[in-house]
């Protein structure tokens, strides 16, 4: 399976920001023409499989429905609604974070159910940056406006960046006011001050209007709260405080994913440790990273965790759950659906994110679904990297028994660093360097770890060669990361890169060089990401699991979006084999 080129545009290093959380960004309206059969059915059947709200208009009529299911057998879509006479219209249906806009030209009715055919065009929708949610019932808004004091209105809903109220016949606001500070007053008792824009002002049910505001945080003070607010109201299924960090690691055992490339459960119980102590502080760590969990009554069903370990790039990693969880989820689909959102939109809420990644192991039904069916599905755009590798723990303790290879090793001159970065130019995908920091102005990392050094983690690259006199035969990119990230460690890891025709002779000398300083930084182990054919047997090393078929999984942070409409196609309930698994 090859690797597709992909290309954003980023910052010069000098500009890296540390972290800045998108509030207030307008979002242009997005539109996208969908005439592929196949994505038609999948994005129709997903609808009547999760019963979304959809609304019928024509001119001045405007009606709720539902798609109740996708005959496919006829290829029909059969309605449920109110029974009037219609003619040709327009269906709104809702997606996770769009609408989709299909015409109706003709149509049988049957009571007070309909049916339509299959369209042969849908058009997808985006109006905003940021997903809305149901504000909670108690929250209470009160606008700096004369003659309003102590005047207060419900919130309808909200997102990151948006807040919409519902006013009195009597009340109007005009599009383009500013209104500040704009006063939220929480259920326990919190006050948070917003500045706020009108952007629109619409009738609404028995007189009323329905207006929306974009708003910032007023304050450094306001903002923490206010980001929690919106969280909450989000993902009320899901937590990322760490608090349940001792079942989250009993997950990983329960659920088999210790198992995976081969591996068991007590190769892992020294590492419980370190990943215990980094999960109770995670609350305070959401610049680089969160760990998401699905919680029930006995412990936690589900999690997926989302890192940065380069500036513009957020690796979504560790995803488990428990084989009989589906017994606490009202939809089938829904746990997996739920701590995949709220990892990729806690990545979109960095104004920095650029880059969009994982490890996954594509023997495993969902995980080949869900990331190696969008990468293929994208793959015409040319914007999608799938990066066929191998992933071996590399134990210090045990060199390969080569003392004397006769090469020079040290850390590499600029002159080495430009060739490794022309190197990577010819062999890699575009994006695979911009998105691991492998260009020459980030080859260091120092941008990339200063937000975690800042927070007392480590984040570190080496860049060693191997010299045969005054020739370089083969670059190793060394990094350390906190153990507690993965119990995989996938940021202790060393890739190596070939520079002369005879630059894999150099890889055992390199890997020797690699236990020792890993090993300095009192890591036992570290993962040699073997990225071609070949360079396992050429490390010396040997795969205790032939039989796994990793890759490296990079797309652009603006299909992010469409990543997650994706996943809510294959979280949506249909038939599954016994024989699957719903482990990554």
């Amino acid at each position: 399976m090859g690797a597709h080129v992909a290309r954003a545009q980023l910052r010069p290093s000098s500009e890296a920001p540390g972290l800045e959380w998108a509030s207030g960004a307008p979002s242009a309206l997005i539109l996208d023409d969908i005439t592929d059969p196949v994505r038609i059915r999948s994005i129709l059947t997903t609808a009547a499989a999760l019963g979304s709200p959809a609304l019928l208009r024509r001119g001045e009529t405007v009606m709720p429905l539902r798609l109740s299911r996708l005959d496919a057998a006829t290829g029909c879509l059969h309605w449920t609604g109110p029974a009037v006479d219609v003619g040709a219209c327009d269906i709104e249906i809702q997606g996770h974070h769009c609408i989709y806009r299909l015409h109706v030209t003709k149509d049988m009715r049957q009571a007070d159910a309909w049916e339509t055919p299959l369209p042969s065009r849908i058009i997808q929708v985006r109006r905003r940056a940021w997903r809305r949610a149901p504000a909670p019932g108690s929250l209470r808004v009160r606008l700096p406006l004369p003659g309003w004091l102590g005047r207060e209105r419900s919130a309808v809903d909200l997102s990151l960046g948006g807040l919409s109220l519902r006013l009195a016949p009597s009340e109007r606001l005009s599009v383009g006011r500013v209104l500040q500070p704009i006063e939220l007053l929480t259920e326990d008792g919190q006050r948070l001050s917003l500045r706020g824009e009108v952007r629109h002002v619409s009738a609404g049910a028995d007189e009323t209007f329905h207006c929306g505001l974009q708003v910032t945080p007023l304050t450094r003070d306001d903002a923490e709260p206010w980001r929690a607010l919106v969280t909450q109201a989000l993902h009320p299924t899901t937590r990322a405080d760490g608090a349940l960090v001792e079942a989250h690691w009993r997950l990983f055992s329960d659920s088999g994913y210790f198992d995976l490339a081969g591996r068991s459960s007590e190769r892992f119980e020294a590492r419980r440790a370190s990943f215990v102590a980094l999960g109770k502080r995670v609350a305070g760590l959401e610049a680089v990273l969160s760990e998401v969990v699905w919680p029930s009554e006995r412990g936690v069903e589900a999690t997926l965790s989302i890192m940065k370990p380069y500036r513009s790039l957020w690796m979504v990693h560790q995803l488990a759950r428990h084989q009989d969880g589906s017994r606490y989820e009202r939809t089938r689909g829904r746990m997996l659906r739920d701590v995949y959102v709220r990892a990729v939109e806690h990545a979109q809420a960095d104004s920095a994110f650029r880059w969009f990644a994982a490890y996954i192991e594509s023997t495993v039904p969902f995980t080949h679904r869900v990331h190696v069916g969008f990468a293929e599905r994208m793959a015409g755009t040319g914007r999608t990297c799938l990066l066929p590798m191998r992933m071996i723990d590399v134990e210090c303790a045990h060199p390969s028994g080569q003392e004397d290879s006769g090469l020079e090793l040290g850390p590499a001159t600029d002159a080495e660093r430009r060739r490794l970065v022309e190197e990577l130019a010819l062999t890699r995908p575009a994006c695979y360097a911009e998105a691991l920091d492998l260009r020459l102005e980030t080859l260091d990392l120092e941008d990339a770890a200063r937000p975690w050094v800042s927070r007392g983690l480590e984040r570190e690259r080496y860049v060693l060669v191997a010299r045969e006199g005054l020739t370089p035969l083969a670059v190793a990119v060394l990094e350390v990361g906190p153990p507690g990230t993965n119990p995989f460690r996938l940021l202790d890891s060393a890739r190596l890169f070939p520079l002369s025709e005879r630059g894999r002779d150099a890889y055992p000398a390199l890997l020797d060089e690699a236990r020792r300083w890993f090993a300095r930084r009192d890591r036992d182990s570290f993962t040699f990401l073997a990225e071609a054919p070949g360079d396992v047997e050429a490390a010396g090393l040997h795969d205790d699991a032939p039989e796994a078929r990793p890759y490296l999984w990079i797309i652009p942070a603006d299909l992010a979006s469409e990543f997650l409409e994706h996943i809510h196609e294959q979280t949506a309930p249909r038939p599954l084999h016994p024989s699957e698994k719903e482990l990554s």
